[in-house]
């Protein structure tokens, strides 16, 4: 009888182990996979070229502030601390007529105490042609008085999962009476 025990507790607790082992290795926080199993073929290098419309003023306003921070002598003429929700339309032309090929949507803040430098966190989301659904994600400092920023391109979704490369914004028109801003943007873009 002994023996037929320590038979039994030889099995049960080589069972144990042996599931033990499988459930830990079904449950590894990483694995390697292929790049053809997500779909992902040859990388490729992109250009492309629209324009955001940021529109503060009026009932069709797209740029909306939602935090308006606390004035101090220091901080009244950057607006440090303010923060805007926006919607913004991307067009093909500057005309605001134009054809939409997307919209910028996320936040920006105003980040400088000591200039017009704004913190933009925004998803530039497709609604034309093959990208249409797919979109790329910019996270940066934008230095508004500056002719040329330079913006990374964090990433993607759809036909641009994995993306990476950055953006260059150009005021082409600024309105000083009601702070409506025409900015034209370049990206370059490495997906796949």
């Amino acid at each position: 009888m002994a023996s037929s025990l320590s038979k039994s507790s030889t099995l049960i607790f080589t069972s144990l182990l042996v599931s033990f082992f499988l459930t830990a290795e079904s449950q590894q926080l990483s694995r390697r996979i292929s790049q053809r199993s997500l779909g992902l073929r040859k990388e490729k290098l992109s250009h492309f070229r629209f324009y955001f419309h940021d529109i503060v003023s009026g009932p069709n306003a797209t740029a909306i502030r939602i935090v308006e921070a606390t004035r101090t002598n220091r901080t009244a003429a950057t607006g440090f601390g303010d923060i805007s929700m926006i919607d913004n339309p991307l067009t093909i032309g500057p005309e605001r007529t134009s054809r939409l090929v997307g919209r910028a949507q996320g936040i920006y803040t105003s980040a400088s105490i000591n200039g017009m430098g704004l913190f933009m966190a925004m998803n530039y989301v497709f609604v034309e042609g093959k990208y249409n659904g797919s979109t790329l994600s910019i996270l940066g400092r934008n230095a508004v008085m500056s002719p040329l920023r330079e913006m990374p391109v964090i990433g993607g979704s759809g036909l641009f999962r994995f993306a990476r490369g950055y953006a260059e914004a150009r005021t082409h028109t600024f309105n000083m009476s009601n702070g409506d801003a025409v900015v034209e943007f370049n990206l370059y873009v490495f997906h796949y």
